[in-house]
Parts: structure tokens; sequence; C-alpha cells
């Protein structure tokens, strides 16, 4: 909360102007493309980030697949975890984030830009609705994001399991997989601090559709989970 309040702070002069013109886009979505939605969002999180003394170093922006139509498979650590994804990705995506961010003021009016789907996991209807969507839009060239680990990790940069179940549209529409590996991206909104931070984010080698075709979902779940979890344990040799 007080790194929020210092973002706020340090940029008090463009808070109103960008509050309305976010709450604008977020209620007018079908008015601006999703290129334009992007730049409008990462203006926002570029300017949050600099007051709020938050450096995103990012590492293989060349493994992000040139062609649009694929999935990002990332660690989940906090609230700010698609913030730091934002800033360190050139090429706008959506996301699947948990119906609770609807109750969360700036975070769902960027998933509302961001056209994503908030996820009900005790509704199995919904949530088979949202595979078959997301499916027919990575089709169609669509970027998204899923958090396959369900819910953020409560011990830092320890990937918990990830759920196989996550992966289905990525198996459906055949799409590259590209795992990222989060670090410390839990610590600008989930710890009591203003001290400057760090946060790393690392986009890993992609698996294309010949790599995991004959793999079963938890098997797929469980090489990402590898990946990333190798990839943090060597970033902090």
């Amino acid at each position: 909360m007080k790194r929020i309040i210092l973002m706020v702070l340090r940029n008090i002069i463009l808070v109103p102007f960008m509050w309305c013109k976010l709450c604008y886009y977020a209620n007018h979505v079908d008015k601006y493309t999703e290129e334009e939605h992007y730049k409008m969002l990462k203006y926002i999180v570029l300017r949050a980030n600099k007051g709020g003394n938050v450096k995103i170093e990012t590492r293989g922006q060349e493994n992000i697949p040139k062609e649009n139509g694929f999935m990002f498979f990332p660690n989940h650590q906090g609230l700010y975890d698609v913030l730091a994804i934002m800033e360190a990705c050139p090429i706008p995506f959506s996301v699947v984030a948990k119906k609770e961010i609807k109750d969360i003021q700036f975070l769902k009016q960027v998933i509302a830009c961001m056209k994503g789907y908030l996820l009900d996991r005790d509704d199995v209807r919904q949530a088979m609705q949202i595979i078959i969507n997301v499916t027919n839009e990575v089709k169609n060239g669509r970027n998204y994001l899923i958090f396959a680990e369900g819910t953020r990790s409560k011990n830092g940069n320890v990937v918990q399991d990830f759920k196989g179940g996550s992966f289905k549209a990525a198996t459906k529409s055949k799409c590259p997989i590209v795992p990222i590996a989060l670090i410390d991206s839990f610590k600008p909104f989930d710890t009591n601090t203003i001290s400057p931070v760090t946060v790393q984010v690392h986009f890993l080698r992609p698996l294309y559709y010949d790599d995991y075709k004959n793999l079963k979902t938890n098997e797929i779940a469980a090489a990402v989970k590898n990946r990333i979890q190798d990839d943090i344990c060597k970033s902090e040799i």
C-alpha cells in the first residue's frame, strides 16, 4: 500500500487525467484498437514504476514468437505480476485472471482494457466457455497470459505446482507456449516498503506444438514449471 501511495504522489499532476482516461478506455473497449489500449496502459505502468522506485529488468525478449497467437505462462507472485510483464513485453496480450480482480480498482480497469476474462473457479461451465473463447481468439492471432498456479505463491520466488487444466486452451489452439520467470515480483505491492526494488522478467524459450503434442496437459504443466524454477534458481546464484 505504501508503494501505491508513492506512485500516486509522484504522479499527482497526471493521476486525475490518466485515471479518467483509463476508466473511459475500460468503458469503451471497442472504440480503440488493442494496440491503442496497450500503448495507453504501458504509459501508465511506466510512470507508476518510475514514481514507485520499481525497476524492471528484462531478459529473453528474443524468445517471444514473431507471429501473434501464443500464450504466456508465468509463475504467480502477486498483484503486480501483470504490470511487470506489461512493461517488459513489447507486444499486446490479454489475460485470464481470477474473478476477485473485479473488486480491485485500477486492476479491474486494466483487465477490461485488455479484454481479459475473469475466471470463476467454482463455475465449471463458465471455465469451459473461457477455454473455448481463448482457444478461438489465440487461433485468430491474439496473445494470452494465464497464471497456471491458480493462486499467487506465498513463498517469494518458490514456484508452486502448475495446473494441467490451465494449458487446455494452448493445446487446443496448438499455439507456442512461452514460460515467463518472474523474480521478486511480489515485492512492489506485497511488501510494506517503498525502498527501491528490481523485478526481473525472463521470457524463456517457447514450447512449440511439436514439442508438446505427445504430452498430457499435466506433463506440459510440470515441464513449464520446472523451466521457470530452474531459471529462478540459476538467477539467484
